[in-house]
């Protein structure tokens, strides 16, 4: 019996085929559109708040929970869950994945499968936010839109096994709707109330201010990070080094670099740690035993793809004063040209 090779036949197009189309046309999700409305309109009303009658311990408590938000979606989705670029013991795996529910980005599983798709075809119709299609689609309107029919029909060849296999993020696909919702958005909303006397009001929408705040940082890399900035490890990708886009994302902002080198736990150049807190946040745990296996580009690799394929321009970080003597001499063999 001749092997049935139709099913995989018709997941292969080229990347011709794949360019971007602007004229599929993709149907509005009007519950998204007005949650996401409503999100914003919350959220600038929670930031006059911030300035007027907010309290301070209010503010405090929601930035600290932007800052966990982030990390549940740098250290936890991105770079130990969609790249596998380091391991985590239990202990760990269950902190991102509370940090990751106070995100509330989807569950991290629908965010990994989202992110596999968006590196195995970048900026195509098959990526998710194809920055092709313009900045505002790339940051938010995909998410605004029913999927494109090349996401839908390329994502049954993502591999997940190792996400749908693990107990962590199992959990937390199962029970999505209590744990996100207290994560995210009741217990931050309560606990200024009956811990400090907030005001009910205030709290909601300083809560939903943070929300937004970070659900609009994370989109930047999908956006402003694919449009702007330059490219010393690759010209030939949209994604670039954006060095505004690392800081407010707490290091993910070294597009470039990530693209070419996906694996490397630090997605920046000779671990960039001075714009990189996530790549702090995995050290820590690396030293206490919880992270383990961690990931990176070897020096050697990364000054071939620069003479190979970059566009000539400084990588942000080499030559500094700070440089330790071993990197110093790593870069030697690179010349004036790119220092």
């Amino acid at each position: 019996m001749a092997p049935n090779t139709k099913t995989s036949e018709s997941l292969l197009k080229t990347p011709e085929d794949l360019k971007s189309s602007e004229d599929t046309k993709q149907k509005l999700v009007h519950l998204n559109l007005l949650t996401f409305g409503y999100g914003h309109l919350a959220g600038l009303y929670g930031l006059y708040l911030c300035f007027t009658s907010a309290k301070w311990p209010t503010i405090f408590l929601n930035y600290v929970l932007l800052i966990i938000s982030e990390l549940g979606v740098t250290a936890g989705a991105h770079r130990l869950w969609a790249h596998k670029t380091y391991k985590a013991k239990l202990p760990l795996q269950i902190l991102l994945m509370i940090f990751n529910s106070v995100a509330f980005q989807n569950t991290a599983t629908d965010w990994v499968r989202d992110h596999r798709m968006h590196h195995k075809y970048s900026d195509t119709d098959a990526d998710p936010h194809n920055s092709n299609r313009g900045f505002f689609y790339s940051h938010v309107g995909w998410l605004l839109m029913r999927k494109h029919p090349e996401v839908k029909r390329l994502g049954k060849g993502i591999e997940m096994r190792d996400i749908y296999s693990n107990p962590v993020l199992r959990f937390q696909k199962r029970y999505a709707l209590p744990v996100i919702g207290a994560a995210c958005f009741i217990l931050p909303t309560v606990i200024p109330v009956y811990c400090w006397g907030e005001t009910l009001s205030n709290s909601w929408h300083v809560t939903i201010f943070r929300y937004v705040v970070n659900l609009n940082v994370t989109f930047l890399v999908n956006s402003a990070a694919h449009i702007w900035g330059n490219k010393p490890y690759d010209k030939t990708l949209r994604p670039a080094q954006n060095i505004p886009v690392a800081l407010l994302t707490l290091g993910e902002g070294f597009h470039n670099y990530h693209h070419v080198f996906p694996w490397d736990y630090r997605t920046a150049e000779l671990g960039n740690n001075k714009l990189n807190v996530t790549t702090f946040f995995i050290n820590f745990f690396a030293w206490i035993g919880w992270a383990y296996d961690l990931k990176t580009a070897p020096d050697d690799m990364i000054r071939k793809r620069v003479e190979r394929t970059g566009d000539g321009t400084n990588m942000w970080g080499w030559g500094d004063k700070d440089m330790s003597k071993d990197d110093r001499e790593s870069v030697k063999i690179l010349g004036e040209k790119f220092l």
